[in-house]
C-alpha cells in the first residue's frame, strides 16, 4: 500500500509518519497546499493508494485576518486531494475539528450532528469536509479536538510559562477533550486496518475546561504557577470558540476500534514520554 502523507512536520503528521511509514511524506516546504497545481503534480507523480492529509492552517485567531489563505489550505486543498484520490480510486484520509460545531448542543457531538462553525477556521475546515464528500472519492474524515503533541500547543505553552514563573490566565468556560497526536495516529492506523470509510470522531475520553487542563499539566509536571481562571470574554481571543465541543466516539467502538483513553491518563503518558 503506497501512502502519500502531507503535513509531516505537524503534531499529527509527525506521529503518522512514524506509524504509517509512508512512501512519500511532505511538509510545507515540499508541498504548499495553497498551490493546487503542486498538489496535482505530486499526487500524479507518486500515484498513491492512500492519501493522508495531515496538513492544515491551524492558527485559529490569525485565520480571522487571513481568511483567503485559510480557505485555500483548509477548504480548497482537500477538494483537490479528493479529486486526485477519485482519479485513482485511492482512499483520502483527512483530519477535521470540533470547531465545526457551535457548542450549543451541551452533550457530546455525534458525526451526523449539524455543523455550525463560529470562526473562519471552523468554516474553512467544514468547507474541506464538504468538498471531500461532494467529490465522491473514498474517504475517511477524522474529527478530533484540542490536539497536543510535538511542537507548539497548549500543553507546551503552559509548561513554558510555568517554568518562567509567569502568571497565567486560562479560560474556564470552554469544555472539550485534549487529545494526544500519537493517539490520533494510532486510531488512524486502526481505521485503515479495519478498511472502513466515512466520518469518525476520535478524541480523548472525558471533558474539561482549559483551566482544568492547565491545573492537571502543572500537577503532573510538579510545577507551581499563578493560575487565574477567566471567562472567554475576559480572555479576549479574536476568533470565537464553541463553549462545548466534546465529541462522541461511539462510532469508533461500533466499528470495533478501541477509542482513545481518558484525557488525564493520556496526558500523563505523553508528559512521561516527553520527559
Amino acid at each position: 500500500m503506497k501512502i502519500l502523507l502531507t503535513g509531516r512536520s505537524g503534531q499529527v503528521g509527525s506521529e503518522l509518519q512514524a506509524v504509517l511509514q509512508p512512501a512519500l511524506a511532505t511538509d510545507h516546504a515540499g508541498l504548499d497546499l495553497a498551490d493546487a497545481d503542486a498538489i496535482r503534480r505530486v499526487a500524479r507523480e507518486l500515484k498513491p493508494d492512500v492519501i493522508v492529509n495531515a496538513a492544515a492552517y491551524t492558527a485559529v485567531d490569525k485565520a480571522e485576518s487571513e481568511p483567503d489563505l485559510a480557505m485555500r489550505v483548509n477548504g480548497v486543498a482537500p477538494g483537490v486531494l479528493a479529486e486526485e484520490a477519485k482519479r485513482r480510486s485511492a482512499l483520502l484520509v483527512h483530519y477535521s475539528t470540533d470547531y465545526v460545531f457551535d457548542g450549543a448542543k451541551g452533550s457530546p457531538y455525534v458525526e451526523d450532528d449539524a455543523p455550525n462553525p463560529l470562526s473562519t477556521y471552523g468554516r474553512t475546515k467544514l468547507e474541506g469536509e464538504q468538498r471531500i464528500r461532494a467529490s465522491g472519492c473514498r474517504h475517511l474524515i477524522v474529527r478530533t479536538a484540542w490536539v497536543y503533541g510535538r511542537g507548539s500547543n497548549f500543553v507546551r505553552a503552559i509548561l513554558r510559562q510555568a517554568e518562567k514563573g509567569a502568571p497565567l490566565r486560562v479560560v474556564n468556560d470552554q469544555l472539550g477533550a485534549p487529545t494526544w497526536a500519537a493517539d490520533i495516529a494510532t486510531v488512524t492506523a486502526s481505521l485503515l486496518t479495519a478498511q472502513v470509510e466515512g466520518s469518525f470522531h476520535a478524541s480523548a475520553a472525558g471533558a474539561a475546561s482549559w483551566y482544568e487542563v492547565a491545573l492537571e499539566i502543572l500537577r503532573l509536571a510538579h510545577l507551581s504557577a499563578e493560575l487565574r481562571p477567566v471567562s472567554t470574554a475576559e480572555y479576549g481571543a479574536k476568533a470565537p470558540r464553541p463553549r462545548y465541543s466534546v465529541l462522541d466516539n461511539g462510532k469508533l467502538r461500533a466499528a470495533g476500534i478501541a477509542p482513545i483513553g481518558e484525557w488525564r491518563a493520556r496526558l500523563a503518558v505523553h508528559l512521561k514520554s516527553a520527559a
